[in-house]
């Protein structure tokens, strides 16, 4: 069974975005976005590839899927990319955006969780990623089997929380640490 894996940037206090789904505070540094593109380049949005020094067709390493809510889509909506991720499946969980026409984008009006078990039950050699918002990464706590947490040395103060849901304890334990010449840090975490 492959797992969902919730892989995302966060502030020192826990933000993914400002308030306004800024994500541009962050501290970024040419070893951390080479490490990215070479350990993690399916999550490097299609559309960026060749300004990241990647060529779109660049084969994934972790996940062939891609999980969204609409303010992790929407982004990409207003700068007409209507695909961002199209080298993975891409799903946006949404009751509220309206009709996705792209076709290579399914929106998810159901339970997402039932979407992501679904998907977990595929043998497609590959994981799930979790890509944001907060909101949805409540929703699926339940089905998160690891987190991957970029750890940037920035306080936002206010934005839009990494987990936005109801108080639900849940125990992870760290397995590795990369840190970085930006002083941020890449913490994986699996289930307890």
């Amino acid at each position: 069974m492959r797992k969902l894996v919730y892989y995302v940037g966060v502030s020192i206090d826990g933000y993914i975005a400002g308030p306004g789904g800024e994500w541009d505070f962050y501290p970024l540094a040419a070893d951390m976005i080479a490490w990215i593109n070479a350990r993690y380049p399916e999550t490097v949005p299609t559309h960026v590839r060749p300004h990241a020094g990647m060529p779109v067709e660049e084969p994934n390493k972790s996940f062939d899927t891609v999980v969204m809510g609409r303010g992790t889509y929407e982004p990409a909506l207003a700068a007409n990319v209507t695909s961002p991720y199209a080298h993975m499946r891409q799903y946006v969980v949404s009751t509220t955006l309206g009709e996705i026409t792209d076709p290579s984008v399914e929106q998810a009006t159901g339970d997402p969780v039932d979407l992501v078990r679904k998907l977990k039950a595929e043998e497609t050699g590959m994981d799930v990623w979790l890509a944001g918002g907060g909101t949805l990464a409540a929703a699926l706590l339940p089905e998160i089997d690891e987190l991957i947490i970029k750890s940037y040395p920035v306080v936002a103060g206010a934005g839009i929380s990494a987990f936005s849901g109801e108080f639900r304890p849940t125990l992870f334990s760290p397995t590795q640490t990369e840190t970085f010449s930006n002083g941020a840090r890449v913490t994986w975490f699996t289930r307890s």
